[in-house]
């Protein structure tokens, strides 16, 4: 199975579950494509007013979904199709969304995850939640434009960790630098998230969506910034250390760089 996006309605309020199991909810290329869909949806869709993304089992997402990467990877041009046709579209449809977004997040909240958690307005974790992007064991450096995104959610210093050293760090961290709204005990995130998208839920929906608009304007230098960098952003495709780090992940050994 690959995974799938699941959507249920609770009144004026959409809840997004990525669901993978037995992988922690990494997103396959079949969830970045449906994740798309759901929020270009969402946005036609009569009475939102509030979104919630969560994970399934206990956990948010884990990352991508390693074991669908030695099929498309090692190709540039497969590769950047991933990564701007796939996900890049998906976090941007997220992004431009017009409807407030709040992460319910618990446990594993890696790569790809932190990408969609980064997308969202609102991030509330669980107390054993755990952070980072460590795509370095893997060989390959983040793409531009979620990078972006990353970075401006997380900020410089914890970014810069994540993506260099490939560190991880605790819900405490992530609320101190203002990455997460709030921490509370795991038992407790999902009636928080619910309760807090209801409390947005009952305000009024235009003026949501107009500060919205302004937010998304103040934030949208740094996605532009990036473009230059797109035209050979994927020249590794082919590279030694990519597919080694890909094939020590899959073969459960450490990588050799």
């Amino acid at each position: 199975m690959a995974g799938e996006i699941r959507i249920e309605r609770d009144g004026a309020i959409a809840v997004v579950t990525l669901a993978h199991a037995g992988r922690l909810n990494a997103m396959s290329r079949a969830m970045w494509r449906a994740l798309r869909t759901a929020f270009l949806d969402f946005e036609v869709e009569a009475g939102l007013r509030c979104i919630v993304v969560r994970g399934e089992g206990g956990a948010f997402c884990a990352g991508g979904d390693i074991s669908e990467y030695p099929s498309f990877r090692f190709d540039p041009v497969r590769l950047r199709s991933f990564h701007e046709d796939e996900v890049g579209a998906a976090l941007q449809a997220m992004r431009d969304g017009s409807v407030p977004v709040v992460a319910q997040i618990e446990g594993a909240c890696m790569g790809a995850g932190l990408e969609i958690a980064s997308c969202c307005d609102i991030r509330l974790a669980g107390a054993s939640a755990r952070f980072g992007a460590p795509i370095a064991k893997l060989g390959f450096p983040m793409a531009p434009r979620e990078a972006a995104v990353v970075h401006r959610a997380v900020g410089d210093v914890l970014a810069r960790d994540m993506l260099l050293a490939a560190g991880v760090h605790d819900a405490q961290r992530l609320l101190d630098t203002g990455f997460l709204l709030r921490v509370v005990s795991d038992d407790a995130v999902a009636d928080e998230a619910i309760a807090y998208a209801r409390r947005i839920a009952a305000l009024a929906p235009e003026a949501a969506r107009a500060n919205k608009r302004v937010l998304a304007a103040l934030t949208s230098q740094a996605m532009a910034g990036v473009a230059g960098l797109l035209p050979a952003a994927y020249d590794y495709a082919d590279s030694p250390e990519h597919r080694e780090g890909i094939a020590a992940f899959l073969a459960k050994r450490p990588p050799h760089f």
